[in-house]
């Protein structure tokens, strides 16, 4: 059984700020907790745009605060993801967040990640090699 909590993982190197400072990410559970997925809250920041593409990975996130602007950049598609909202990247799918007040999600990605990772030049994080 792994307990930990949000306060226990703050300020260690499990809480990790992008360096395009539009997000923090909160890693509850990662790739060496061999569980199959990883488990993170994130903070996105209001005001701020964040291009991003799991090309590698299938994310589910649920909106725990806030409201934000999602786009699918594929279709134009734009959503609004607020408190209680849930949506899920199944197809790799190409978006941008534009948080309009502080957005908080508990996020869940499938491999899981590493821990360290941040977004590279096309939005992705890379896939790991001890995921595959």
């Amino acid at each position: 059984m792994i307990i930990r909590s949000l306060d226990s993982i703050t300020n260690t190197d499990r809480d990790v700020e992008g360096a395009l400072g539009t997000w923090r990410s909160k890693r509850l559970i990662l790739a060496d907790d061999n569980v199959g997925f990883s488990l993170h809250e994130t903070t996105v920041y209001p005001g701020t745009e964040t291009l991003l593409w799991y090309k590698h990975h299938i994310e589910a996130v649920l909106c725990v605060e806030g409201e934000c602007e999602l786009t699918n950049r594929d279709t134009g598609e734009v959503h609004t993801i607020r408190v209680g909202d849930m949506y899920l990247l199944d197809k790799n799918d190409r978006h941008t967040l534009r948080p309009k007040t502080l957005f908080r999600a508990i996020c869940v990605f499938n491999p899981p990640i590493t821990g360290r990772e941040d977004h590279d030049e096309d939005g992705a994080y890379p896939l790991n090699q001890a995921a595959e």
